[in-house]
């Protein structure tokens, strides 16, 4: 029999003394997994004795160190879910209802996570959402009428609201049309409102001019004012005599009257006939 070279035995040492050391550690680490997994059922089932009493709050906080214990643990997770759920935290149930999902290959336990996730979608209005996980957790689990029926419920909450979107578009664009009109119309009023300001206040200004005109104008309108007032005072007005005029013009009648009574005097004497005596 050959003896190894010490070069082998050499070798061969080294790999003995490393599965001496890895052999041991592969099984601390390994029951160290198992202590977690057992801690973590027993904080698991903590919370769920504080959930049947409808303490959810400390339930979850159980949840969490069952979690914190051993992190894929699906079950600690759905229930950690229901917890956040029951205290109205939605958004924090939906992450750990994906979590779950995530962490199991059991289908129906997936159903269940996106079944929850679902109806946490739900509460938060986000049917879009609701609907996506309603229909996930129909491919792990298509004979889960209660499912059915909630996608049902959510396809209609979705229709609804994305109808509402719409009206509520048309009506943002109608009004801001109005607006649009509105303002035109605020617009021309305005320029109507400033050219009639502004009329005026040439029409003011023309009115200023004609108030400020020069003196010397303005002296002359006067003087040719009085000039012409002083030739209506001088000059007689029509019908009307003097008392002098008058006096003449009825001395003047008189002498008239005087000469064609002499006259009329002397025709009458001319054409009487005398009175004679027949000779007969």
């Amino acid at each position: 029999m050959k003896k190894l070279k010490n070069k082998q035995v050499s070798t061969l040492y080294k790999i003995i003394v490393s599965l001496f050391f890895m052999l041991p550690f592969g099984v601390f680490s390994q029951q160290d997994t198992l202590q977690m997994k057992r801690e973590a059922r027993s904080l698991l089932r903590e919370g769920n004795k504080l959930y049947a009493k409808e303490k959810f709050d400390e339930a979850s906080i159980a949840y969490r160190k069952a979690l914190g214990k051993y992190g894929k643990y699906d079950k600690a997770s759905y229930n950690h879910g229901n917890s956040l759920y029951q205290g109205k935290k939605y958004k924090e149930a939906v992450s750990e209802y994906e979590l779950a999902a995530k962490s199991t290959d059991n289908k129906i336990s997936k159903a269940e996570a996106y079944h929850n996730m679902g109806n946490s979608m739900m509460e938060l209005k986000k049917y879009q959402q609701a609907v996506d996980a309603y229909k996930n957790a129909l491919r792990n689990n298509p004979k889960d009428d209660e499912t059915r029926y909630n996608l049902a419920v959510a396809q209609k909450k979705l229709k609804k609201q994305q109808q509402n979107q719409k009206d509520n578009k048309d009506k943002n664009k109608k009004d801001k049309k109005d607006n649009k009109k509105d303002k035109d119309k605020n617009k021309d009023n305005k320029e109507n409102k400033d050219k009639k300001d502004q009329n005026k206040e040439n029409k003011d200004d023309q009115n200023k001019k004609d108030d400020q005109k020069k003196p010397e104008d303005n002296k002359k309108q006067q003087n040719d004012k009085k000039d012409n007032q002083k030739d209506q005072q001088q000059k007689p007005k029509q019908g009307k005599m003097t008392p002098e005029q008058m006096k003449q013009l009825l001395e003047s009648l008189n002498n008239e009257e005087k000469k064609t009574q002499k006259k009329m005097n002397v025709k009458k004497a001319k054409g009487r006939k005398i009175k004679q005596e027949k000779d007969w």
